[in-house]
């Protein structure tokens, strides 16, 4: 039986080093023992609060990998897709995943980049007429290690539930 999402936590990776190592690219940029801690702290507030995914969609870089593999114990069992479309997505394709996984998972995370992340959940507010306090509150930006949180009612229309950062939860800023 197909499951209906009812959950949506769409999250930025968190901090990670300004540079590869070796050389490499964006792509391979590692977290920083600050982003390490983030991702701890963010997968534990998130399954105090009773949000733990189903399905989990990740992007291929090694930062949103290493930043699930920081927050996952936190969660136990989740089916984990790598995603290679979702690094550096643009707001469209990440609603597209979005949208193409709401009959596998009551509570699906998607766990990307900045701006794309950013730009879908400010797009969830606008569509849901959140009320201008909620978009003030995202409007002043979409940190590392930051998850918007909304509920998905049976039309698929997300509703804004929440916002948590690693600062809001008490992290030492970078």
């Amino acid at each position: 039986m197909a499951k209906i999402m009812h959950r949506l936590i769409l999250m930025r990776h968190a901090q990670a080093e300004t540079s590869a190592p070796s050389g490499g690219g964006d792509e391979a940029r590692p977290l920083s023992a600050a982003g390490r801690a983030e991702a701890v702290l963010m997968g534990r507030a998130l399954a105090e609060r009773g949000l733990k995914p189903d399905l989990a969609l990740v992007s291929g870089a090694v930062r949103t990998r290493q930043t699930w593999e920081q927050m996952h114990d936190a969660f136990g069992d989740v089916e984990v897709r790598d995603e290679a479309a979702l690094y550096n997505a643009p707001s469209d394709v990440i609603r597209r995943f979005v949208e193409a996984s709401e009959d596998a998972a009551g509570c699906l995370l998607i766990l990307a980049h900045n701006p794309g992340v950013h730009v879908l959940a400010a797009e969830y507010l606008i569509e849901s007429a959140a009320s201008p306090a909620v978009v003030d509150k995202l409007s002043g930006g979409f940190p590392t290690g930051a998850a918007a949180l909304f509920t998905v009612d049976v039309a698929g229309r997300c509703t804004y539930e929440g916002f948590l950062t690693p600062r809001s939860l008490g992290a030492a800023s970078a």
